[in-house]
């Protein structure tokens, strides 16, 4: 009987032929090191160089290649987010993007129609941050969200539901109403704000006479996620 089958890419560190490879896994079938009995994994990361392995080597790299390059791009695809129904995205209209926002709402303090004082929600105002924490764009009045392509949507909030967290902003779902540039965001037709964490406005009492037209930053950070029609 053969030996067991076992991962040439293990004896890495003690072997002086094997070298690192990103894109390829060999494993010998039955203790042998004939060439045509040596399996491809698709997994990990080391290479013999022996005589007998040349060949499969040069039939395999095309292979690996191929592999490393499509797998990036099947990553890319964002899953819609389990959110309550009145704020789902249309059917028919998938992600294309997804960012975290981190900054402020900025609420001012301004006398009502019935003369009493309230804070009123001027903008937001924070940065998008992609999933590696690189910023992205930008979230402004409008309410409006740019994107560092050049590309920007605004829109309007068309349904809301109370967040899990008591002392955040609602969960929002937004139907586009505008677009420029051309990029990610051209073909955005709704977005929603989940998973939202502070933005409230100061309690009510702290709005009134003295502090009429007072601006004041509420800390606040959530997910957004751009839908445009399926292709």
């Amino acid at each position: 009987m053969g030996h067991p089958a076992h991962a040439y890419a293990l004896q890495v560190a003690s072997h002086p032929d094997w070298v690192p490879h990103p894109f390829v896994f060999l494993q010998r079938k039955g203790g042998s090191d004939k060439a045509d009995e040596l399996t491809f994994t698709g997994s990990a990361a080391f290479f013999c160089f022996g005589a007998k392995l040349l060949p499969v080597i040069t039939k395999l790299l095309p292979i690996a290649i191929l592999i490393a390059m499509v797998t990036p791009a099947g990553a890319q695809g964002v899953s819609r987010p389990d959110v309550p129904d009145k704020i789902k995205a249309p059917a028919g209209e998938e992600v294309v993007l997804e960012a975290h926002a981190t900054g402020s709402q900025i609420y001012v303090c301004q006398t009502r129609a019935d003369g009493q004082f309230a804070w009123n929600l001027k903008a937001p105002d924070a940065e998008l941050r992609d999933q590696s924490g690189g910023v992205i764009g930008h979230h402004f009045a409008g309410p409006a969200w740019k994107d560092s392509d050049g590309s920007e949507v605004t829109g309007k909030a068309v349904a809301k539901v109370d967040s899990p967290d008591p002392n955040a902003i609602p969960w929002l779902l937004v139907t586009a109403t505008g677009h420029s540039g051309n990029g990610v965001l051209s073909r955005v037709t709704s977005i929603q704000r989940i998973r939202t964490k502070g933005g409230l406005a100061p309690p009510a009492d702290e709005c009134n006479a003295a502090k009429q037209n007072v601006e004041v930053r509420s800390s606040y950070t959530a997910d957004y996620y751009f839908y445009a029609p399926a292709k």
